[in-house]
């Protein structure tokens, strides 16, 4: 039994927890406090062991291991030197409940089976093992670079940002710039040797302090995604006003850049402050946005370092402020209105206004623009009615007529009955557009009452004497019935094509997703909660929900997305328009999961056929080009052995010489399927050293076999000596010159010439023979290819595919380019040798 009474090797009902200790700066402590965690944790009676720890010789760290069991570390040899290493087994083996491992990011020396230490950590929390680990900032993927601009040293070791911030806990270990370098010129993170450069580059006071504010931003972000997971899963609708988050209402009109620009200006006023801009895919009678315009939009948010997000809602103030809360704005931006003034004095309350009202702990900034007050369309009110226009409606229908009665009575005679039964027709079209069609029909038999009663002789009874009379007032009856009744109709068709082209926009906005390269399953699902206006959207088995769950009390939405699968929303109920646009959504997220599963079964099928690939041209290559080095030496061999026939000392001499190139070709093939085979399993073993190419280039040359193309170099002694190991360097160059006699015409040349550039030097294998298609660059770098070749009797292909290996196993790279006039150029760099005496190179940053 293990001392935790589990049994080793047993499997753990639940995996291990994380907890990341991220540093902000080297030095700042982060593996002092990861073993302080331990001792802390040990004298609890929590069983800890220390896994790996990198102390770097610093007294006080070392101090801390008093008392802890360390785990002995594993010896792996690697090109000539000998690594310490996490031993994953023994602990695996000893399986204690926490492990103390320093260096997340740290990339494990070939030949264990993973390749990085953050992969070994995976497998420790598989096991039910708690984990303890460091990470400095730096080494943060999604920071790298800006790390690098700022301090001008590159991190080679990074690990992805999702293994640190899918940890249980993180916790951030800073220190003022100041007091860093106090502690480095104290001697307690580095040599004294060491510490004057460390002070003069990296550990400048502005470095420091750009790298604490990149700290403390990152670790700023994980706790908030983490207080939005607490708000969604408790249901808490209210803003908490943590920080500054910024949301821009965008219609797709002239007025979006203005209103974008302005909240990016609220959001830059507090540090750290959040840009989101938002459109409201609509069925009302402003839903016509421009594409072009809301794409456009959608760049500059980006640009400004914002994100933009389209959401579905009938209703465009609450579909605003729901999005607003589920993302815990704190601001709202909107822009004034552009309906004209006939639109307001129709239906004088506006977006706008209906958003300051709802808005509640939502501060609302209305912005003025150049379009305010400058709108066309005259707005139909009816498209969607709200519950005061229901009953506000049948008001009209009575009210209006007999307002219209009373000033007619006081100008009787100005007008005669045909334009006095025309303004009660007018009346009853305008209350049908305000009260839809039940109300138009109320106005249209109160003005028909009143018209009789008031303005059709006899005046003052509900009599008609004239036969024309009473066929005007039937008309006048059946005109305002079907105009009210057309007008109706007409507004639920407009209202149907605008809520088809919501539903189209939102797809569209879907597919753009799609296009963009974003498919990632969790991608599409946050997509489609914000569309929806949902706190939570996700894809479950249809075993693991519950049928009876109560879709209206727990506010659950079911869509089936694929055989085996659920859509499951939670937030509010949708109406049936809007279930129809996340059908669609859903089989989008099918056709996503799909891919991902198809994509992992690619990949794995993928190395498999590589390999079968690349053992199926080595056979092919072996069985011919082995055959002809093979049968020209026995061949010679044999005739010498031979009692029948006396050779002439000429004769036995050349069968000699015919053996000996042929065992010279044999091990050279030989030699370059050990070097690829080395170059492939990483145990390739390097003695770099300063370098001259004029000493190496006559021996590369006396390799070759003699030719008629004439082979020149040029200014290979006016550059620097370069950082190479001095064997490889000569097969490097031995196999460019190959390749480019093997492609030149007899009495044609190859040049061979350096030069220096930058920190590097480069050396030119030209050649004038057919050149080489851009397309087929890459090609003629894999093994066993012999594009173009003129001979291909000989060779394995393996010349430039192990040139280039080996290249860049010295640190330099390999590329073909275009020969000025025709031909092929390969060009070698590699560092130079004095490059490496940089004083910030020597740093070794922990």
């Amino acid at each position: 039994m293990a001392p935790n009474g589990v049994a080793a090797g047993a499997p753990d009902a639940r995996p291990g927890k994380l907890k990341v200790f991220l540093g902000a700066a080297p030095g700042v402590g982060k593996t002092y406090r990861m073993l302080d965690e331990g001792r802390r944790r040990l004298r609890r009676g929590t069983d800890v062991v220390v896994a790996y720890a990198e102390c770097h010789g610093r007294r006080h760290t070392e101090e801390q291991l008093a008392g802890l069991e360390v785990v002995p570390r594993l010896h792996r040899s690697y090109r000539g030197t000998t690594f310490t290493e996490l031993d994953l087994d023994a602990v695996l083996a000893r399986r204690p409940a926490v492990a103390l491992v320093d260096e997340l990011p740290h990339t494990n020396v070939p030949g264990g089976r993973n390749a990085k230490r953050w992969q070994d950590i995976d497998e420790l929390l598989a096991a039910g093992i708690d984990v303890v680990t460091t990470v400095n900032v730096q080494h943060l993927e999604s920071l790298n670079d800006v790390v690098e601009k700022i301090t001008g040293v590159p991190q080679r070791e990074t690990v992805p940002d999702e293994v640190v911030r899918r940890a249980d806990q993180i916790e951030l270990v800073d220190m003022p710039a100041e007091a860093l370098r106090r502690r480095m010129a104290h001697g307690n993170i580095y040599q004294p040797e060491k510490v004057d450069a460390a002070l003069a580059h990296y550990f400048r006071i502005g470095n420091l302090t750009a790298l604490r504010e990149l700290a403390l931003l990152w670790v700023a972000g994980r706790v908030d995604e983490t207080l939005q997971r607490y708000r969604s899963e408790h249901g808490i609708g209210t803003v908490w006003e943590t920080r500054e988050r910024v949301v821009v209402a965008l219609t797709g009109g002239p007025e979006g850049e203005t209103l974008i620009r302005r909240a990016e200006r609220i959001a830059g006023r507090s540090s750290g402050g959040d840009l989101l801009a938002v459109h409201v895919a609509r069925s009302d009678g402003l839903a016509y946005a421009s594409p072009a315009a809301l794409a456009k939009q959608r760049a500059l948010v980006e640009k400004l370092g914002g994100s933009y997000h389209s959401v579905v809602g009938d209703h465009v103030p609450t579909a605003l402020l729901d999005f607003a809360r589920a993302e815990n704005a704190t601001q709202l931006v909107l822009g004034t209105s552009r309906r004209s003034w006939l639109s307001r004095l129709v239906a004088p309350r506006g977006i706008g206004e209906d958003t300051v009202e709802l808005s509640g702990d939502i501060d609302v900034h209305m912005v003025t623009h150049e379009r305010a007050g400058r709108g066309r369309r005259l707005t139909m009110p009816g498209w969607q009615l709200p519950h005061s226009r229901r009953v506000a409606g049948p008001v009209a229908g009575l009210v209006l007529p007999s307002l219209l009665t009373t000033v007619l009575t006081h100008t009787r005679g100005a007008l005669n009955l045909t334009s006095e039964a025309l303004l009660f027709l007018v009346t009853v079209v305008g209350v049908a557009c305000f009260g839809g069609v039940v109300s138009a029909l109320l106005a249209s038999l109160t003005a028909s009452l009143l018209l009789n009663y008031y303005f059709i002789p006899p005046s003052g009874e509900f009599t008609i004497t004239e036969p024309n009379n009473a066929l005007a007032l039937a008309v006048f009856a059946l005109v305002a019935g079907t105009v009210a009744a057309l007008v109706d109709r007409s507004l639920r068709l407009s209202r149907r094509a605008a809520s088809a082209t919501a539903e189209a926009e939102t797809l569209s906005s879907m597919a753009g997703t799609i296009l963009r390269g974003e498919q990632g399953v969790a991608v599409l699902l946050e997509r489609t909660r914000e569309s929806f206006g949902m706190t939570s959207a996700e894809l479950v088995p249809r075993a693991d929900l519950d049928a009876d769950a109560d879709e209206e009390s727990d506010g659950l939405v079911k869509v089936p997305a694929g055989p085996d699968r659920l859509l499951v929303l939670r937030g509010r109920r949708l109406p049936a328009s809007e279930h129809r646009v996340l059908t669609a959504f859903a089989a989008h997220l099918a056709a996503a999961l799909d891919r991902a599963r198809l994509m992992e079964a690619a990949a794995e099928v993928e190395p498999v056929k590589a390999a079968d690939r690349l053992r199926t041209a080595l056979l092919a290559a072996v069985s011919h080009d082995l055959r002809t080095p093979l049968a020209g030496g026995r061949a010679a061999i044999s005739s010498l052995r031979s009692a029948d026939v006396d050779f002439t000392p000429a004769e036995r001499e050349e069968l000699l010489a015919t053996a000996e190139d042929s065992l010279i070709q044999l091990n050279r093939l030989v030699d370059n399927l050990l070097d690829m085979s080395r170059l492939r399993a990483g145990a390739l073993a390097l003695n770099l050293q300063p370098t001259a190419f004029a000493d190496v280039l006559p021996t590369a040359l006396s390799t070759l076999a003699a030719s008629p193309v004439r082979i020149e170099s040029q200014g290979l002694t006016e550059v620097c000596d370069v950082l190479a190991d001095p064997p490889l360097l000569e097969r490097v160059i031995a196999n460019l010159v190959t390749n480019a006699v093997r492609h030149s015409d007899a009495g044609q040349r190859v040049l061979i010439t350096a030069s220096a550039l930058g920190r590097r030097v480069e050396l030119r294998v030209v050649d004038k023979g057919p050149g080489l298609p851009p397309e087929d660059r890459d090609r003629i770098f894999v093994p066993f290819q012999r594009l173009g070749d003129r001979d291909n009797t000989s060779g394995l292909g393996l010349g430039l595919a192990l040139s280039r290996g080996l290249a860049e196993a010295m640190g330099g790279t390999l590329d073909p380019e275009d020969t000025p006039g025709g031909g092929l150029t390969m060009v070698l760099s590699l560092p130079a040798a004095a490059a490496q005496k940089a004083p910030v190179e020597a740093v070794e940053l922990g």
